[in-house]
């Protein structure tokens, strides 16, 4: 898609067309155009006149009513509430104890029969205990959380699959705002519950809801992927490893390589044109029509990159990457991410030094999605 331009029109399940923007400086300026919304029921026609039905795969991405969907004033309100219950302090009083998820996942590993499955034995446990502990996600019901998202994010299921797959996600969501209203706790759960903006607005209860589907699914998926993508990219990169262990190159240039070569969300639903955008060299979005941000193009974008654009090297001068977004929708969950793996990934090659891939790399399948860019498993053996 790359090759046919900055943005190319694609058609997505339902045969709905979007246009996917994959050149990285035109990517940033329509993230950072007030011209481009978030909002369908303001902004997206073919969804206000019922051209979008409840069975189209993808509606909950577009249907849901939180900061993810919303525009201008709106979008301000539900990020400014949200922002306050997920402070940076909350954030890094974290560390020491997504240090001993991450130790004690290492002993489980240790005593493990080989080859293991790191993606379901590593990469997904740590996201998903940090997310669910910091919302306040009971034990038994994490399980079915985890099924659910990962529906969300399958975009080959069949859309009856994707409507009885939402009920779900929203029944769990209803029954844990229940739960926290009744018994409140230390969680962002309760703190989104009680949080009052200035002027005393608080979030309805459509935008608590969904606001919870948005950090809870988005809070773990992209860090499980980030993993997963970084420990395959050493894997198959031994000599950058082997420089990171020497101490000429840092983690952090890991992580961020790993963000730029495979964005844990390739491709994300939906944007759309307040009016027509002129893009360049006669291509313009025209009003009310749909836009896919296509992070994963973005970061092979060869205009910045260069010919290499397509190879993982953590020694990269410029690693520029859009894998959070960008402008008034950036990720306010990156922080988290980047310290989640900035503490597993270490730890992870510390205590199995000649680890190694249990199938050559073009066996790992990808996860069956055009939106989460990770694997379906990752069988290592561990030395």
């Amino acid at each position: 898609m790359a090759a046919r331009g900055p943005a190319t029109l694609v058609e997505l399940p339902g045969k709905v067309v979007a246009w996917s923007v994959t050149g990285q400086e035109t990517l940033r300026r329509l993230l950072g155009d007030p011209r481009v919304s978030k909002d369908p029921r303001q902004h997206w026609p073919a969804y206000t006149s019922g051209g979008i039905s409840e069975d189209w795969p993808l509606h909950l991405w577009v249907s849901v009513q939180n900061m993810f969907t919303a525009y201008g004033n709106d979008h301000r309100r539900l990020r400014s509430l949200v922002a306050k219950a997920f402070t940076a302090r909350r954030v890094a009083a974290m560390r020491p104890w997504i240090e001993q998820i991450t130790h004690r996942l290492l002993d489980g590993l240790d005593a493990a029969e080989q080859p293991v499955d790191l993606r379901e034995r590593f990469a997904y446990p740590i996201p998903i205990e940090v997310i669910c502990q910091l919302f306040g996600v009971r034990d038994e019901a994490r399980a079915r959380l985890r099924k659910v998202v990962d529906g969300v994010f399958d975009t080959t299921i069949t859309a009856e699959a994707a409507q009885a797959n939402a009920a779900q996600l929203y029944g769990i969501m209803h029954e844990l705002v229940a739960a926290k209203r009744e018994d409140p706790g230390d969680d962002l759960t309760s703190g989104l519950i009680a949080v009052r903006e200035d002027d005393g607005s608080k979030l309805e209860e459509a935008e608590l809801v969904d606001t919870l589907i948005l950090v809870i699914s988005a809070g773990y998926e992209t860090t499980v992927n980030l993993l997963d993508q970084a420990i395959t990219a050493l894997l198959t990169h031994p000599e950058q490893l082997a420089a990171v262990r020497a101490g000429t190159s840092g983690w952090a240039d890991v992580i961020e390589e790993a963000l730029r070569w495979q964005a844990p969300i390739a491709n994300l639903p939906l944007r759309y044109a307040v009016e027509d955008v002129e893009l360049g060299d006669g291509v313009v979005i025209r009003r009310g029509e749909a836009i896919l941000a296509a992070y994963a193009a973005a970061g092979r974008d060869r205009s910045v990159h260069g010919d290499t654009a397509d190879e993982f090297d953590i020694t990269r001068a410029d690693k520029t990457h859009l894998a959070f977004g960008y402008g008034v929708h950036y990720c306010l969950g990156s922080p988290l991410a980047r310290m989640e793996a900035e503490i597993a990934l270490p730890a992870l090659f510390a205590r199995f030094p000649g680890m190694e891939l249990a199938v050559a790399p073009h066996e790992l399948k990808p996860t069956h999605s055009f939106i989460s860019n990770g694997h379906e498993s990752l069988p290592v053996r561990l030395k």
